[in-house]
């Protein structure tokens, strides 16, 4: 393993006004996402949509560092015959691989998941290495709900994250460290709180443990929020505070950069978040943006898979990514939403 070139792959993840876009969706995913904008979920029509996106020169080359990619898009070729991966390399972005399987019921946890995928998965790396993929994402997600999590499910998923990580790092491939605690639910913000504190001390300690090198990853963590059902939502400036506060005691300051997920927050929340988070002062890591939906909602409406709304797609993905990417320097404003709205 060579650390220095992990950790120079680390960094430029987390570069300064940019972050990394997450179109990874699995098949039943995306399946939703189209259906909602009425466009069959197909190979070509997924290769398309895609393609649109990885083609947006202002965003791509000014906004985004990364791009985790499905398995299947990262095979893909454009319709031109130039393989997607080129594509985000020619804007100065890094190809990256979600290398997770999904999830299933774990035993003797009702209402609790695991993230399977280790199987096999030294080989698949080695593969994605060789097609240009510089780093990988894995997902494990934690339920909050009565008397859950338990200490079983968040174990076992931290276990798997940090032997994902060694494996990862053992391929020259910077892993994305992604414990998700669900937002769904009706718990206020200090239970999100003390569960993500969990959940994220028992990560780094797996990590330490099978010996990851914290300066060759980068953490994907969940912000502390109110979950969706929960009839008091917290402010903007109560999630910042208590994510900043939660991270300094749980993320070591080895660690490059923090990409958050967005995890069912609106567009405009997310970006909210993060911005007032970037304006709490020096901070021992970088904070992104690593989203999914948060950047793509808006260019799958304006596109809504015709050809003639290409460029309607690719300017509302611009607009997403930059206003997310002033949110990652803490120079974000309300007031640019209504403008280019």
């Amino acid at each position: 393993m060579n650390l220095t070139e992990l950790n120079k792959v680390a960094q430029a993840m987390v570069t300064p006004g940019k972050g990394i876009l997450a179109a990874d969706e699995s098949s039943g995913t995306i399946k939703k996402r189209f259906d909602a904008i009425g466009v069959e979920s197909t190979e070509d029509n997924r290769r398309d949509y895609r393609e649109m996106l990885f083609r947006s020169k202002d965003a791509m080359s000014q906004h985004i560092s990364g791009v985790i990619l499905y398995d299947e898009t990262i095979w893909q070729n454009a319709k031109d015959g130039t393989p997607l991966v080129k594509l985000i390399e020619a804007s100065g972005a890094i190809p990256g691989i979600k290398v997770d399987e999904g999830t299933q019921a774990l035993p003797m946890c009702p209402g609790e998941l695991v993230t399977v995928g280790l199987d096999k998965l030294a080989e698949r790396l080695k593969k994605y290495y060789e097609r240009g993929a510089r780093f990988a994402k894995w997902r494990a997600v934690i339920d909050i709900g009565s008397g859950i999590p338990s200490m079983t499910a968040i174990s076992v998923n931290a276990h798997a994250l940090a032997r994902y990580a060694a494996l990862c790092q053992a391929t020259q491939i910077v892993p994305i460290v992604e414990p998700e605690v669900l937002m769904d639910g009706d718990h206020d913000i200090d239970r999100c709180y003390d569960v993500t504190q969990r959940v994220l001390n028992k990560t780094f300690q797996e990590l330490r443990v099978q010996r990851v090198a914290l300066e060759g990853m980068v953490l994907k963590p969940n912000m502390a929020v109110s979950g969706k059902k929960c009839p008091k939502q917290a402010p903007v400036a109560e999630v910042a505070e208590k994510t900043v506060r939660l991270l300094k005691a749980c993320v070591p300051a080895a660690v490059p950069g923090i990409a958050f997920l967005s995890g069912g927050q609106s567009d405009e929340e997310a970006t909210a978040h993060l911005d007032a988070m970037n304006r709490l002062g020096p901070l021992p890591w970088r904070l992104t943006f690593s989203y999914g939906r948060a950047l793509q909602a808006a260019p799958q409406k304006a596109w809504s898979g015709k050809a003639e709304n290409v460029a309607a797609g690719q300017s509302a993905f611009a607009h997403r990514a930059r206003m997310n990417a002033l949110a990652s320097r803490g120079e974000w404003d309300s007031g640019l939403e209504k403008k280019a709205a």
